[in-house]
């Protein structure tokens, strides 16, 4: 299968990419770039605006044109437009050479987000968080290297996480209503050489994980067989999301960062957005209640 369009962003590290079905428009991030991209699915117009920090990854927020964002020191309510930050948490584990990365609104308006090891050689080890205006920031796994993945089932009731170096994908049931997370059960293994990354479910439960190094993003069936593969033009795809009016365009960024010179030119589109038409359809994005 082959995009139906490329939007030529060229990023170092996109990732994060989420649809705004209010406004109607696809966002995702350059981490390494410090810039923040809004696509107008109408008219094709392309926003970008500079960030204060590298932002790992962002939510929207019910009645709000604000972001529940997790900047590379902390999380935020954050104002893309005027650059208004109001912090929430900037947990004290946040020591030189530990960012926090990948995160995902649950169906109760939680926000999720977890932390990674930038040095290979640190003794730090990140976390796993969750934030709402009734519990504040709560760590629920630690020892982690790079927190990815982040999705969470249609009914609300399993989060799915990855520690990416680990190539693997775990499934927690999240006890409600406390919000805390059960057990973690084996959901997939990745190959060597493909590395599981951002992460989102359909309509049908499955999940769509991008696979970093693997250059294509794997559908899993809530059984965790694998269902359907997609090659991507990049060997780096990041983030899968669904877009559009009917929710049934698979959007999916992609990275340039780490590639050197001879496989940018065979690569030409790294960095870009890829969109798809799989017949699949996805789910609104929750949004976090502040």
């Amino acid at each position: 299968m082959k995009p139906v369009d490329i939007l030529g962003s060229r990023n170092i590290l996109g990732e994060g990419i989420l649809w705004d079905s209010r406004r109607q428009r696809l966002c995702w991030t350059d981490i390494a770039g410090c810039e923040l991209y809004r696509y107008d699915w109408s008219d094709g117009a392309m926003e970008v605006l500079d960030t204060p920090e590298r932002i790992g990854s962002f939510g929207l927020i019910a009645g709000e044109d604000r972001l529940i964002t997790a900047f590379a020191s902390g999380i935020a309510l954050y104002d893309p437009r005027t650059g208004a930050i109001e912090w929430l948490a900037r947990p004290e584990a946040i020591v030189p050479g530990i960012r926090f990365n990948d995160g995902r609104v649950d169906r109760r308006g939680r926000f999720w987000s977890g932390t990674m090891v930038e040095q290979d050689a640190s003794p730090a080890r990140g976390c796993l968080y969750s934030i709402d205006a009734r519990d504040g920031l709560r760590c629920h796994i630690g020892e982690v290297r790079i927190s990815n993945g982040l999705c969470i089932s249609p009914d609300g009731k399993l989060l799915y996480f990855a520690d990416s170096p680990t190539r693997t994908i775990r499934v927690y049931d999240i006890r409600e209503p406390e919000g805390t997370l059960g057990p973690p059960r084996l959901f997939a293994t990745t190959p060597v050489g493909a590395v599981p990354d951002g992460a989102t479910v359909d309509a049908d439960g499955c999940v769509w994980s991008a696979h970093w190094g693997g250059g294509c993003v794997v559908r899993y069936t809530p059984q965790g067989r694998i269902d359907r593969t997609i090659a991507t033009p990049a060997s780096q795809p990041t983030c899968p999301c669904f877009a559009g009016p009917n929710l049934d365009m698979l959007c999916v960024s992609s990275a340039r960062e780490g590639l050197n010179e001879s496989t940018l030119q065979s690569e030409p589109h790294a960095g870009a957005v890829f969109l798809y038409r799989t017949g699949v359809q996805g789910i609104a994005e929750p949004e976090y209640q502040p």
